[in-house]
């Protein structure tokens, strides 16, 4: 992969492997020492990515984008919102080829429903202060990174199948990372939460939230709380918030 290009951009260091384990493991062994604000680990394959819930997450050699972003929150006081930024930076890149993303809370980003890029955010703590924000994104840009059907929970697609010819992968980093500084400076207006919340997918629908406490409450989606917590409406028209991680969103039958 030619990444050339990046030098242009506002960021820090650059780290590009041929082959990683995870570039979200290296990136949070990196933000732990010198990295610089807005450093970069990017990979042409991934044999042991992972998205939330530790699920696996599928990066074959030279079909798809893995990278990790270190940024370091001085400044930024909902850090929740960061995922928020993650995908509006892929949704807007999407946007900018004619595509319609939609964004599945908290942290996928879909195209005709079915999902071609996942958002996984970690933390670098030091004693009971976060340091570094990972911001990992993975995504599917031609039609070899999407998994086989029969290994997916859940619907998946790529860029080049959806847009329906080829497109450069390392151009689309470059918007994807162009996307995230611009968006960046806005992370904490109310601009930044209205788009966010605009291209929520299923908006308005019944949707059923499985947490894992194994709760599974139900309700009408409406919209974000300011710190990114999903707010919902149940059948009985109280309104209630889902604010964190390991929550997996799917319209009721």
């Amino acid at each position: 992969m030619n990444i050339k290009s990046l030098n242009k951009l506002p960021i820090g260091e650059i780290r590009y492997f041929d082959t990683i384990g995870s570039t979200n493991d290296a990136a949070l062994v990196w933000a732990t020492e010198d990295a610089p604000n807005l450093s970069i680990v990017i990979a042409d394959e991934q044999t042991a990515g992972r998205g939330r819930l530790d699920r696996k997450w599928f990066t074959p050699k030279g079909s798809a984008l893995a990278f990790s972003v270190i940024l370091h929150p001085a400044g930024i006081t909902h850090l929740s919102r960061t995922v928020g930024l993650a995908a509006l930076s892929i949704a807007d890149a999407c946007s900018q080829l004619g595509l319609s993303p939609q964004i599945k809370w908290p942290n996928d980003i879909l195209l005709n429903g079915k999902k071609t890029a996942g958002i996984l955010i970690e933390a670098v703590w030091a004693g009971d202060q976060i340091t570094a924000i990972v911001i990992g994104m993975g995504i599917n840009i031609f039609k070899e990174s999407v998994p086989p059907a029969e290994e997916l929970k859940f619907p998946a697609t790529s860029i080049e199948n959806e847009l329906g010819s080829p497109v450069e992968r390392e151009q689309f980093l470059k918007d994807v990372l162009s996307n995230l500084l611009k968006r960046l400076p806005e992370i904490e207006t109310a601009a930044f939460l209205a788009s966010w919340e605009s291209q929520l997918a299923y908006k308005q629908q019944f949707v059923q939230v499985i947490t894992g406490a194994n709760q599974t409450p139900g309700g009408i989606l409406l919209g974000l709380e300011s710190d990114g917590g999903l707010r919902l409406r149940d059948e009985n028209g109280k309104q209630f918030t889902v604010h964190y991680g390991d929550v997996s969103l799917r319209p009721m039958a």
